[in-house]
């Protein structure tokens, strides 16, 4: 029982003193304290619409990287505008491979995701990465200690600072023509609310994840990504207090994000729309609270398999709540697309949700930040 309790205070001093580390390495590039600001701003004007890899690929089609074609989006072709916010993964980048975990090579990435930027758009990573002690995916949790196994003292923890130098190498890599780096919303460790991920809530005790966010920042920032603003986003939580539990703290973290999709098992529509109305009425007062944008990190319905989704599930349950983004999740094929196509039978009600004035896409959002900087000016 003693030692219990000396291992815990330990821990626990190990934490505090990790988290004045992230405090003390917390300074800001330009550009992405911009972006932050941003995304304060942005909910007096709408709700910024966002796709994960949007442009890399879509229904019936890929993007080449050799291209020299303007980019293609399945939600373009239907509205004629791009998202506000594109997703991206990390994945796979933790082995120097080529392409990330969908296939879509890093180079195609960084030339879109500097595109987005020069058209006014915003970019999100989020990092499925493979489980460094067993060499399984992100979705490997048959061993509890993978957390602990590359935390400081851990025997992958210097395995595991190679991955996130790869990570960093990358990110880096994103400038514009003036050697400016891009500025990028962060997503790690998502969902770990739920237990499908190596870093999930029942793979780790609280205090190692916390470690694991606050380690993964300062190292990050340690080699030089100063351009990141940090999501925290676990799944779909019924409070407060359980969103807050794994909070690395206000130091460490730029935006309050969540994950909330519509199932299509038991006809989910009203079970949907009361968990989205349960966490973005929590997460509006602690974004208030702690002054951080709040953002729906990923959502959506796989298929859509009915006519008014747009404007009759997801429109209802967010058009009440002021906040800045939401992300649907990728089109990889008409048995798994969570954005309209042209063919898609959802594509006139998504038209109507487009028009709607509080729903933002990239030229809205482009307008509003020249506003912003015309107004500083």
């Amino acid at each position: 029982m003693v030692l219990t309790k000396l291992l815990s205070v330990c821990a626990a001093v190990l934490f505090a003193a990790t988290v004045v580390s992230a405090a003390e390495t917390n300074s800001l590039s330009p550009e992405a304290q911009k972006l932050q600001k941003l995304l304060l701003k942005i909910p007096s004007q709408g709700i910024l619409f966002g796709h994960h890899e949007s442009t890399a690929y879509g229904v019936g089609w890929k993007a080449d990287v050799k291209s020299g074609a303007p980019s293609r989006s399945d939600v373009k072709e239907v509205c004629g505008d791009y998202p506000a916010i594109i997703g991206w993964d990390l994945g796979k980048i933790e082995h120097g491979s080529q392409n990330n975990i969908n296939g879509v090579p890093f180079d195609l990435i960084r030339k879109e995701v500097l595109a987005h930027y020069q058209r006014g758009g915003i970019n999100m990573f989020c990092w499925h990465a493979d489980n460094p002690l067993t060499g399984g995916n992100a979705w490997d949790v048959k061993d509890k200690t993978v957390v602990r196994s590359i935390l400081p003292g851990g025997d992958c923890h210097e395995k595991f600072l190679s991955w996130l130098d790869k990570a960093a190498v990358f990110m880096n890599s994103i400038t514009n023509t003036n050697g400016v780096k891009v500025p990028l919303i962060l997503r790690p460790w998502h969902e770990h609310s739920g237990s499908w991920f190596w870093w999930g809530r029942d793979l780790c005790t609280t205090e190692q994840f916390k470690e694991l966010w606050v380690m993964t920042r300062n190292h990050l920032r340690s080699r030089g990504c100063d351009q990141l603003i940090y999501a925290y986003s676990p799944d779909y939580v019924p409070n407060a207090e359980t969103y807050m539990e794994r909070y690395p703290g206000d130091e460490a973290v730029e935006i309050l994000g969540y994950d909330c999709y519509h199932y299509s098992k038991g006809n989910d529509r009203e079970g949907y729309q009361k968990r989205m109305d349960t966490m973005l009425s929590f997460l509006t007062q602690l974004g208030r609270e702690h002054q951080k944008p709040v953002g729906c990190t990923e959502t959506g319905f796989e298929a859509l398999p009915c006519d008014d989704w747009w404007t009759g599930v997801l429109l209802p349950c967010t058009a009440k709540h002021s906040f800045s983004f939401l992300v649907v999740w990728r089109n990889a094929h008409t048995r798994h697309y969570y954005a309209p196509y042209p063919k898609s039978r959802d594509s006139k009600d998504f038209l109507l949700y487009y028009q709607n004035p509080r729903t933002l896409f990239c030229r809205d959002l482009e307008k509003f930040s020249k506003k912003l900087e015309q107004k500083k000016d």
